[in-house]
């Protein structure tokens, strides 16, 4: 945790708004990073109090990624990762883990925060044989991102790509068209191609989920929460692969199953461009 909260905005870029809070950062701050201020930390604490569970949940989110990442390098021959939605830089990073396996992986990495484009160096170290960026932009201008230099330069859109949003479609409300924004992005993928999906929802504990979404509500941040049959709308068309949508301490989990799957109020999923 950092420190205070005046310390710490004393620091802040000076496009930060330290007024508000920020997802990216209040899941740092839920992953015991540094890079967040008081109204995260309020925030945070906040939504503790209606989930008192919520910080486990944030790194179950984290190892989803790595697994996702292992399971599309070295079984399913994927080389290019789009990442939206990529949060403060928290080690290891999806390109480590995937460089790791295949050290010629590329992959773009996009948010929306000042303060992540401010460690963007972090996301950026790369192998030699590999390519790691960044891009500062929204997913509700996904035009915007497919037309970016920095992508055009870095992925081929001819070869198939690993499409991940971890916990970021929570962030657009029903009038912010999510599936919209998302299907630009799938239709400009070519065959082969995957979609990584986590997203938080009600199905699991609905009074929890109702609470914590009054509390970002109250806090002036978008929280929503989606049914299975919902989010399973996002990946329309596309084929998903085993186990199929799952809660996301169940998909493909290392060792031995979870004993209570149902801990961590996210579904997750992995689906396959035919």
């Amino acid at each position: 945790m950092s420190g205070s909260g005046a310390q710490t905005e004393e620091v802040a870029p000076p496009t930060v708004d330290t007024t508000i809070p920020h997802s990216a950062r209040v899941y740092d701050w839920w992953l015991g990073g540094k890079d967040n201020f008081a109204v995260d930390r309020a925030m945070g604490e906040a939504m503790i109090k209606a989930i008192p569970t919520l910080r486990q949940m944030a790194s179950e989110n984290r190892r989803f990624v790595h697994r996702v990442a292992r399971h599309l390098v070295a079984d399913r021959g994927i080389r290019q990762f789009l990442d939206i939605g990529t949060g403060i830089p928290t080690r290891p990073n999806l390109h480590e883990i995937a460089q790791s396996i295949a050290p010629d992986t590329r992959v773009v990495y996009v948010d929306n925060d000042p303060i992540v484009l401010a460690h963007a160096r972090a996301l950026m170290i790369s192998t030699k044989e590999g390519r790691s960026s960044y891009i500062h932009a929204d997913l509700r201008t996904p035009e915007a991102i497919l037309a970016d230099a920095t992508l055009v330069d870095t992925l081929d859109l001819t070869k198939p790509v690993a499409l991940t949003l971890i916990a970021v479609l929570m962030l657009l409300s029903d009038d912010d068209a999510p599936q919209a924004r998302l299907r630009t992005l799938m239709d400009a993928l070519p065959s082969g191609s995957y979609l990584a999906i986590s997203h938080p929802t009600q199905d699991f504990n609905p009074e929890e989920m109702s609470a914590a979404v009054a509390a970002a509500t109250h806090g002036g941040m978008t929280l929503v929460p989606r049914t299975r049959e919902e989010i399973e709308r996002f990946f329309d068309g596309w084929e998903l692969i085993e186990p199929g949508m799952a809660p996301v301490m169940a998909w493909r989990p290392d060792g031995e199953a979870p004993a209570d799957p149902y801990a961590a109020y996210y579904w997750a999923g992995v689906a396959r461009k035919p």
